[in-house]
């Protein structure tokens, strides 16, 4: 593509660099609209209803479910190259119709456009992370990318502090418009990275076979549904979707949350929530630096846990709460590491010719939970509060902590191909496909 050749000699550091910067700006597109919900609710005249329909599609929840259970199939039969690729030129259409946006169905669609080119990609960069990352150093690099993913809401609110105050939506418009430079940027960058590796071994494999006359079989959803694949997507829904029902509150609506449940000003309210995701930028140090090193399971225990005691917080009643309160929440929460864990986990403990196709079946369950209950948010703290959303999230924290803790996996310096094989033995056949599949 554009004559530009493939580096061969690309250190893994840098490949998961351009790789994982895809986080940046999945979380750069969720915050962006996030810092200024409150203006676009004014400019378009956005009921309650249709912030919720917004909320549902976006590229952190229905968009991205869609996008990740398409383009995990997709990547495991053409390749993860394939689908970073094409997805980011598409993912800069959609943001280009948000900067421009003058209407909320055109605001609607860009969400949407947004979102299912982030799942698609999301999948493909984190499972090509994993398998071009030293056994010996995995957490570290699954756990870079989530640095990016941080990064996005610490640069989209601080610059959005500003800008907001001075420019009103246009301010809001920009912070979306530099989405697309650092998106074409990455996208240059990626047409010079070689495929993973993993998948190339796997895919000549494959074509070997067929010029043996052995016909070529395809993943399907079957397959990942019975056995130890069953119980490994069960454990990773339980860890990931259920926690990620409180963080996309947190990253969707939580500056109009501050703002209007905690009574901060619009500008404490965006800085309150951009200290939250540099808290999480820290947490994400601390997994890098423990993860290859110490217990897994017993760090997802500890720090999940800390999630969990935060969302006491907003049970109480709005008169009630206090400044204090509300640092407390913000930084206890953002050492909460369920979504390290998560890219950690989804990427190790699924089978080359499934990683993807899990991968993304995994993320599509979490996305699509997400827009159903973001879809729900304003209308329960429309009719009782919420408080009462509060209580309810923090069961699905408690139900995350529990799944991880007892049921998560501590595969610290063995290679994705020793990890297959002790996880799940007999039923994987030589060539890496289940044996039970058809």
């Amino acid at each position: 593509m554009l004559g530009v050749k493939l580096d061969y000699n690309m250190s893994p550091w840098k490949k998961t660099l351009i790789a994982g910067l895809i986080s940046y700006i999945d979380a750069g597109s969720i915050v962006a609209g996030a810092s200024g919900l409150s203006l676009w609710q004014d400019y378009l005249g956005m009921s309650s209803l249709q912030m919720g329909i917004l909320a549902a599609l976006s590229s952190n929840t229905g968009g991205a479910a869609i996008g990740a259970l398409i383009g995990g199939k997709i990547c495991d039969k053409y390749g993860r190259k394939f689908v970073y690729n094409w997805a980011l030129l598409i993912y800069m259409i959609g943001v280009l119709m948000i900067c421009t946006a003058t209407s909320y169905p055109m605001f609607l669609l860009g969400y949407v456009v947004v979102g299912l080119m982030v799942g698609a990609d999301v999948v493909a960069s984190w499972t090509f992370i994993a398998e071009e990352a030293p056994a010996k150093n995995r957490a570290k690099h699954c756990g870079s990318a989530q640095v990016a993913w941080m990064l996005g809401p610490v640069v989209v609110f601080a610059a959005s502090i500003p800008l907001n105050a001075a420019f009103g939506l246009l301010g809001n418009r920009i912070i979306f418009a530099h989405l697309i430079v650092v998106a074409a940027w990455i996208w240059y960058q990626r047409l010079k990275m070689p495929e993973s590796t993993e998948w190339l071994e796997a895919k000549k494999h494959e074509q070997e076979l067929e010029a043996q006359g052995i016909k070529e079989r395809k993943v399907q959803y079957k397959d990942i549904l019975h056995g130890t694949c069953l119980k490994t997507v069960v454990m990773l829904c339980a860890v990931y979707t259920l926690w990620n029902l409180a963080a996309s509150t947190n990253g969707f609506f939580m500056p109009y949350i501050y703002e209007h449940v905690g009574n901060l000003s619009n500008a404490a309210s965006l800085a309150m929530t951009c200290l939250n995701f540099a808290v999480c930028i820290l947490t994400t140090f601390i997994f890098m630096y423990l993860g290859d090193k110490f217990n897994r399971k017993k760090l997802y225990g500890i720090f999940s846990g800390l999630g969990v005691i935060s969302w006491f917080v907003w049970t109480l009643p709005g008169d009630m709460l206090q400044t204090w309160m509300l640092f407390f929440f913000t930084i206890v929460w953002g050492f909460s590491m369920q979504q390290q864990f998560y890219q950690l986990w989804s990427s190790e403990l699924f089978p080359t010719r499934y990683r993807a196709t899990a991968q993304g079946f995994t993320f599509f369950v979490t996305r699509f939970s997400a827009a159903v209950w973001n879809f729900a948010v304003p209308l329960i703290m429309e009719a009782v509060g919420f408080q009462v959303a509060a209580a309810i999230m923090i069961g699905f924290v408690v139900i995350s902590w529990a799944a991880g803790t007892f049921f998560g996996s501590d595969a610290r310096g063995k290679t994705l191909d020793e990890v297959t094989a002790e996880r799940y033995g007999n039923e994987i056949d030589k060539d890496g496909w289940f044996v039970t599949a058809k």
